[in-house]
């Protein structure tokens, strides 16, 4: 089967700054490829250039099966791209916008309003259709921004960062939409910094930082490299962090990687929980959390980068 989306070697440089640096990524059709990474791991380089948007320095890429240099035209029948910003008309009503890009898609003025109509009930826009999108709601325009990359019944999708600064239900709801996209045949690419949507939405993942990609897999494959369960400790004082590591290290033979007043290490044994709360007590180390959980995506970027893939607060919301 002819990949969705195929990449080998992208290498991209502005200035002295080499953005990408070998990237390769393969999305079979009718799946979700997630791309994971920090802000400037180069996400959406790779995306401006698979997308046609960006030629690249070095390597190759096919979307839909025809090269993004010499067949870009080709590719951009087949693709639709929502970027980290609404790119809707702010002084045009909701269908006014998907018309518009239908007109410029070249559809006559029936199909496109009759598209437009279709895509304004497929995302609960119908009843706010009439209103400017300056008086969305972000979760609307977002949503509305979704819809206009569809007009063109793309078989590939490109999401670059749909969701940052979406509310928690505006998010779900988004999440909702593109499981439907997929399970009706569309390919999508997702980046993302924010791994429980990755964790949710992707079938594969590709894994960057720094323009490099530094693992790939299934969620499940990438947070198995992490081990059974994470151990997560957080102490009130930070000056103890430095006779807590030698403690937890001793406990479970790994070196648990710091991040501010939190250290955090896979473990085999859930029994390690007691016997550390028996050594912090004779320590006299007063903690504020301490836990064995599930591994998550920031354990397994943490385990490769020794820091996290976004903020606390952004990987959590």
């Amino acid at each position: 089967m002819t990949p969705a989306i195929q990449a080998r070697g992208l290498v991209k440089n502005f200035g002295a700054t080499r953005a990408l640096d070998g990237v390769d990524l393969t999305a079979p059709p009718g799946t979700v490829l997630g791309v994971l990474g920090p802000n400037g791991a180069g996400k959406t380089t790779a995306v401006r250039i698979l997308t046609t948007l960006l030629a690249p320095d070095a390597g190759e890429a096919r979307v839909g099966g025809f090269d993004v240099v010499g067949q870009a035209a080709a590719v951009r029948r087949r693709i639709g791209l929502t970027g980290q910003y609404a790119a809707v008309d702010d002084k045009l009503t909701g269908r006014e916008n998907l018309v518009l890009i239908g007109r410029l898609l070249g559809l006559s003025r029936a199909a496109s309003r009759q598209r437009a109509g279709e895509l304004l009930g497929q995302f609960a826009l119908t009843e706010a259709a009439h209103r400017a999108a300056q008086t969305y709601s972000g979760g609307m325009r977002r949503r509305l921004d979704l819809a206009a990359s569809l007009v063109g019944r793309p078989a590939i999708l490109f999401l670059d960062e749909p969701t940052t600064g979406l509310d928690p239900r505006a998010r779900l709801q988004l999440w909702a939409l593109i499981r439907q996209l997929v399970a009706e045949g569309t390919t999508v690419l997702l980046t993302t910094q924010y791994l429980d949507e990755a964790d949710q939405l992707a079938d594969d993942l590709v894994v960057i930082d720094a323009g490099r990609v530094i693992a790939t897999g299934t969620p499940a494959a990438l947070k198995a490299r992490v081990g059974d369960r994470a151990l997560v400790v957080r102490v009130r004082d930070p000056a103890d962090i430095d006779r807590l590591r030698p403690i937890v290290a001793d406990l479970v033979g790994v070196e648990p990687q710091r991040d501010g007043d939190r250290l955090t290490t896979p473990v085999a044994d859930p029994g390690v929980l007691v016997e550390l709360v028996r050594r912090l007590d004779a320590a006299a180390i007063p903690v504020t959390d301490l836990a064995l959980r599930q591994p998550s995506l920031d354990d397994v970027f943490l385990a490769l980068t020794g820091r996290h893939a976004a903020p606390l607060d952004q990987a959590s919301a």
